[in-house]
């Protein structure tokens, strides 16, 4: 996989565990309304001025969707990651040269561990098939920490690459950005290992906050590959 494609992916890593659980009893809630990952939904995220990205969400069935990121000036891009809702979790199945295509990138697991909010008391998770428990589909009342290692290839093997995802989930609090108050975001901390065309090393590491009834990217708080943050300014269905 070049490079530049999969830097373009972790761009887009956004984002999520019923299984083996540490948290207490799930809330009501679920990611589906913080993210709306299953309606049109879209949004754009600024830094200073200007805007930085843009994302939306092209539901593709009940369970199935594909998110993009990209330049709001080169809409839409060449890139996607396809998530699945299967019971209790959705699941990161892969990425894809655009929303609705076959899959390019076939991402799986080899070991995943779940534990408390400091990554504490951590144990194994059971194969959903090698897709990467991403989030729980039923928001906790507590925070839980996901540690996932595994491989990246296209369907033919000819290449692969080795990374590991750390995430952070914290339960609904409010929230403000720059364009918006009295909002309820849910957090997710992430830090992202690969060995793409380099030592194997961080490659990325944020806080992002989800805002229920708006959808992704509402702040962003990123430190590695630089300090940088961007805040969602604009959202919309189409």
């Amino acid at each position: 996989m070049r490079k530049k494609k999969l830097a373009l992916l972790l761009a887009a890593l956004v984002a999520v565990p019923t299984l083996a659980s540490t948290s207490a009893s799930a809330a009501t809630e679920n990611y589906g309304q913080y993210s709306l990952m299953f309606e049109k939904s879209a949004g754009q995220y600024w830094a200073g001025q200007s805007a930085a990205g843009q994302w939306a969400w092209t539901p593709l069935s009940a369970t199935e969707s594909d998110i993009s990121w990209g330049d709001p000036a080169a809409w839409p891009p060449k890139s996607a990651e396809h998530f699945i809702h299967d019971g209790d979790w959705i699941l990161l199945d892969g990425y894809n040269d655009g929303a609705g295509r076959p899959l390019t990138q076939v991402q799986r697991v080899t070991s995943e561990k779940i534990g408390d909010a400091s990554c504490a008391n951590m144990t194994d998770l059971p194969s959903a098939g090698g897709r990467q428990h991403y989030v729980k589909w039923n928001i906790p009342t507590t925070g839980y920490c996901l540690d996932a290692t595994g491989t990246i290839k296209p369907p033919n093997g000819s290449t692969t690459v080795k990374f590991r995802h750390l995430q952070k989930w914290l339960p609904p609090h409010p929230c403000s950005n720059p364009y918006y108050t009295g909002q309820t975001c849910i957090t997710q901390f992430e830090q992202w290992w690969d060995d793409n065309q380099h030592p194997y090393s961080l490659q990325l590491s944020r806080t992002l906050e989800i805002a229920r009834g708006l959808g992704m990217a509402f702040t962003n708080r990123t430190t590695v590959p630089l300090t940088w943050n961007a805040d969602g300014r604009y959202y919309w269905h189409y």
